[in-house]
């Protein structure tokens, strides 16, 4: 069961998941000139201008977690919480984006 108080997740949390193989989608919802210059292998992109015509791609993944990432967390947050409405309740976002992704977990990403 999915904590619904807490709608972010550290960018530590999200590697561990990785790590561990957990099945989630990892939803990159930048543009693809953000997604092009950097981006954490395995996520999917669907800019969040693009999110409400696209949702029905997502509907495959709807068994599983959902985590949303942008460049600092803004568009992701905004992102989980419109999925969340849509009935993807398992939806969060990772805190900090893609930045702190590059900050503490893989410097080799670059930062923008």
């Amino acid at each position: 069961m999915p904590d619904t108080q807490s709608i972010e997740v550290g960018v530590q949390e999200v590697k561990r998941m990785l790590d561990a193989g957990e099945k989630f989608l990892l939803l990159d919802v930048r543009q693809p000139k953000e997604y092009d210059t950097a981006r954490i292998p395995g996520a999917m992109l669907v800019p969040l201008s693009e999110l409400p015509k696209r949702v029905e791609e997502l509907r495959a993944h709807a068994g599983q977690p959902i985590i949303t990432h942008c460049h600092k967390g803004g568009r992701s947050l905004q992102a989980a919480q419109w999925l969340r409405s849509q009935g993807f309740t398992d939806t969060r976002s990772m805190a900090g984006g893609i930045e702190e992704w590059s900050l503490k977990i893989d410097p080799k990403v670059p930062r923008y």
